[in-house]
C-alpha cells in the first residue's frame, strides 16, 4: 500500500477506541468468539465442529489473500480499512451461516444498525488545503490578490466515496501548493445548496461525489469526474496520480518554478 507515515496502523489503531464506527465493527466481530468457544463448542455435535473448523481455516485463507490483495492495490488507510471490512463481514457472515441461520440473519441485522448509526470517519489531516464555505469559496475567487488558481474538492462527510479517498486531496496539496495553486474544501454536506450552483449531484447513483473544480481567475477550466463522463455512472478509483496527471499538475507546478 501507498500509505503515508500521517495516516498509519497506529492512528487506526488509536481511532478504534474513540470512533464508534471501528468499535461497534470490533465487538460484533469479537462476539463471534464468545459465541464459538463458549455456547456452540458445547452444543453441536463432533462432526459439525470438524465442519466448522474446517470452514473457518478456509474462510480464514480466503480473507488474508483477499486483504492482500486489497492491501497492494490500495493508497490509504481508510480505503484499505474499508474493504477489510467488507471482506470480514461476508466470511463472518459464511460462519456464522454455518452454525446457524437464525445467527447469520442476526449479524445482518446488527450490521445494518452500525451502518445507520454510525459512518467511517474520513482522514482527518488537511495538508495546505483550507476548508471553505461557499461564500468564502466565491470570496477568494474574485479578489484580486488571491491565488490565480484555485482546485477545490466538493465532497459531503456522509459519501463512503469521498471517505475512501478523503487522504489524496490533502496529500495532494501539500506536494503542489505555491503561490499561484491553492487547494480548498467544500462540505457540500454541510451546504448542499452549493452543489446546484457548481453543477454537482448530491445522489450517490450519480457518481459526482467527490468532485473537483480547477478554478483561473474565478473560471472553471477542469474538472474530474468531467460531465460528458458522468453519465456513464462509472468513475475510476480517485488517486494523487490521477488528479496530478488530469489537472497537469506537474506541468503548472514547473510553469511556476520557472516564473512563467
Amino acid at each position: 500500500m501507498g500509505k503515508e507515515s500521517s495516516s498509519n496502523p497506529m492512528q487506526w489503531l488509536n481511532a478504534m477506541v474513540s470512533e464508534p464506527y471501528y468499535l461497534f465493527h470490533f465487538f460484533t466481530f469479537f462476539s463471534y468468539f464468545v459465541i464459538r468457544f463458549n455456547f456452540v463448542s458445547h452444543l453441536l455435535a463432533p462432526h459439525l465442529l470438524a465442519l466448522l473448523l474446517r470452514r473457518e481455516i478456509q474462510w480464514l485463507l480466503v480473507f488474508a489473500v483477499l486483504a492482500l490483495i486489497k492491501g497492494v492495490k490500495e493508497e490509504t488507510w481508510e480505503a484499505f480499512i474499508a474493504d477489510a471490512l467488507f471482506l470480514a463481514k461476508i466470511c463472518l457472515f459464511a460462519l456464522a451461516f454455518t452454525m446457524d441461520r437464525r445467527l447469520a440473519v442476526w449479524y445482518i441485522i446488527v450490521f445494518l444498525v452500525i451502518h445507520m448509526l454510525t459512518q467511517q470517519p474520513p482522514f482527518q489531516a488537511l495538508g495546505t488545503s483550507s476548508k471553505l464555505t461557499p461564500l468564502q469559496l466565491e470570496s477568494l475567487l474574485t479578489e484580486g490578490n488571491t491565488s490565480k488558481l484555485w482546485l477545490v474538492e466538493f465532497s459531503a462527510s456522509y459519501s463512503p466515496a469521498c471517505i475512501r479517498s478523503s487522504q489524496q486531496f490533502p496529500e495532494l496539496s501539500i506536494t503542489y501548493s505555491n503561490k499561484n495553486l491553492s487547494f480548498g474544501i467544500v462540505d457540500l454536506g454541510l451546504f448542499p445548496n452549493a452543489a446546484q450552483k457548481f453543477g454537482i449531484s448530491l445522489s450517490g447513483s450519480m457518481g459526482h461525489l467527490p468532485t473537483f473544480i480547477l478554478f483561473e481567475n474565478a473560471a472553471e477550466v477542469a474538472r474530474f469526474p468531467e460531465l460528458d463522463f458522468e453519465a456513464k455512472f462509472f468513475n475510476p478509483k480517485i488517486t494523487k496520480g490521477l488528479l496530478s496527471r488530469h489537472f497537469e499538475l506537474d506541468r503548472r507546478f514547473l510553469e511556476y518554478v520557472n516564473g512563467k
